[in-house]
């Protein structure tokens, strides 16, 4: 017999975030949507939160009690030790408010050209961290569970790759002399910070589908 599929709403409007949270939950029994093809009007969600967990919580929040559906949020983003951390939960919007990646891209490098010189090591340490927060309305209470994960590397100069997106040209991981544009789509799903984070995530949200196909078997 077919096993039980469920539909896993995830609530972004980033194409580069859900076509890559697709490939790292490939496998998996869910069909992964975006929250604009369950909702012709989806919510807006004001990512006004102090950290990349309030706003994946927020995200998910929001938009599960809109669906009342096995949600997935994700807040992530890029911090620089020079810039004090920045641009942190402002990533997307590092610019501006509508910021495109190039803008945002220009905006990171002119922030590191005031600062001067970079550090000994001739570059700028920084890291890529990722919020994931899982909200199940008919389990665990609707509570959300959040899982967090983080790739390290430095900040180039000279934008380089023409995968990924956000700041992905600009940013070498740590121990290889490639940024994360010039990674292979199978080497990025595995060092990335997304999908650390959802390695993490991976037993929880396989839990709720065994408690979810439970549920339904009963039902059924």
């Amino acid at each position: 017999m077919p096993r039980h599929v469920d539909t896993l709403v995830v609530a972004t409007g980033n194409r580069g975030k859900l076509e890559e949270l697709r490939a790292l939950l490939s496998g998996l029994p869910v069909e992964v949507k975006a929250v604009s093809e369950v909702m012709t009007d989806p919510p807006h969600v004001e990512e006004d939160g102090e950290t990349f967990a309030d706003n994946a919580i927020k995200k998910a929040r929001e938009v599960s009690h809109a669906t009342m559906m096995l949600t997935l949020a994700d807040d992530s983003g890029l911090e620089v030790d020079a810039l004090g951390g920045r641009p942190g939960v402002r990533s997307a919007r590092f610019a501006h408010a509508r910021a495109t990646d190039a803008e945002n891209n220009a905006a990171l490098l002119s922030a590191l050209d005031a600062l001067g010189d970079p550090p000994v090591s001739g570059s700028f340490p920084a890291r890529f961290r990722c919020v994931l927060a899982l909200i199940d309305p008919y389990t665990h209470d609707g509570k959300p569970q959040t899982v967090e994960g983080e790739c390290r590397g430095s900040i180039t100069r000279t934008a380089r790759g023409s995968g990924g997106f956000g700041y992905d040209p600009l940013f070498v991981v740590e121990g290889t002399e490639q940024t994360m544009a010039e990674l292979p789509d199978e080497e990025k799903n595995r060092v990335s910070h997304r999908a650390r984070a959802f390695a993490a995530l991976r037993p929880l949200l396989e839990r709720v589908l065994r408690e979810r196909a439970a549920q339904s078997a009963r039902v059924g």
